[in-house]
């Protein structure tokens, strides 16, 4: 019977804030905000996780955690295991060994059932978008919404027109996903992923073949995301200067194996050769957003 009022108070006033771009005083002063209190459990752990394929290490003993209200940027080249280590949070592959935990509850082993369970917890923003081709964005929006249930139609329609809103969508709310922009897909699919009310957002390389103009809309949408209404982020990615922009922590993979796990500060201060290396070649090739 809290469903209802729940879901209304969500996605009503406090996604007002989000419908309009920050100013610079605005911006600074989210960047400014102290961190989420850490809980018992980190909200995200992996511990001494490894996963092969075809005899091929893919992760070796990885181990990392996210606090609540934390974006940790899983960096590095490609190829490194940065996108697998995002398909075993959801449960869509299996590590070969190690432990992965959701604020404390282990998912490694979990049947389906409770994989789901997790899934209304945890939800990912694909490189595609995986939107579905014959819905309109409006549609794939309502989606979560209404396969969650809970919400009158008028409710839903009201949540969907906000939604659209904060990603800037309006203008395409009733086209399909095949006549958008790559960054219109991820924006929309963004928008979909929080109709279902997570309390983390994967983001699997999301300026991939975007411009930098777009790449810096979806890195500032990422950032309110976070200091408005406090969501938790996982962003794999290998562009330096969009990690810059968004990491509390940094996850930096080299051949399957976790080469640094810290604050962005250590990170851009490494004398590891192998993140001396990448710095260098993002700084050099990357064009400024």
């Amino acid at each position: 019977m809290s469903d209802t009022p729940s879901n209304a108070g969500f996605m009503g006033s406090e996604l007002e804030g989000l419908e309009r771009p920050q100013t610079p005083a605005e911006e600074a002063a989210v960047d400014a905000q102290p961190p989420a209190p850490a809980s018992a459990h980190p909200l995200i752990s992996f511990s001494h996780v490894s996963i092969s394929f075809n005899g091929r290490a893919v992760l070796e003993d990885v181990s990392f955690s996210v606090e609540r209200g934390q974006t940790l940027c899983i960096l590095g080249r490609s190829g490194v295991g940065k996108s697998v280590a995002l398909r075993m949070l959801m449960g869509f592959l299996k590590p070969d060994s190690g432990s992965i935990c959701v604020e404390g509850q282990e998912i490694v082993g979990l049947d389906e059932e409770g994989l789901r369970e997790i899934r209304k917890r945890v939800t990912m923003v694909f490189q595609n978008g995986a939107l579905f081709d014959s819905l309109s964005v409006r549609e794939n929006v309502a989606f979560p919404l209404r396969e969650r249930g809970g919400l009158a139609e008028d409710q839903v329609q009201q949540i969907v027109e906000r939604l659209i809103g904060v990603v800037g969508a309006e203008d395409v709310v009733n086209a399909l996903p095949a006549s958008l922009s790559t960054g219109r897909k991820r924006a929309v699919a963004i928008a979909r992923a929080l109709a279902a009310q997570p309390e983390v957002v994967l983001y699997d390389e999301p300026t991939t073949m975007v411009d930098p103009i777009i790449a810096r809309l979806l890195g500032n949408l990422i950032q309110r995301l976070k200091h408005q209404l406090g969501y938790t982020s996982i962003v794999v990615t290998h562009d330096m200067r969009f990690a810059e922009r968004l990491a509390d922590t940094v996850l930096f993979l080299n051949q399957g194996r976790a080469s640094y796990f810290g604050p962005l500060s250590g990170f851009m201060k490494s004398t590891d050769p192998n993140i001396e290396q990448f710095l260098t070649l993002d700084a050099f090739l990357l064009p400024s957003a």
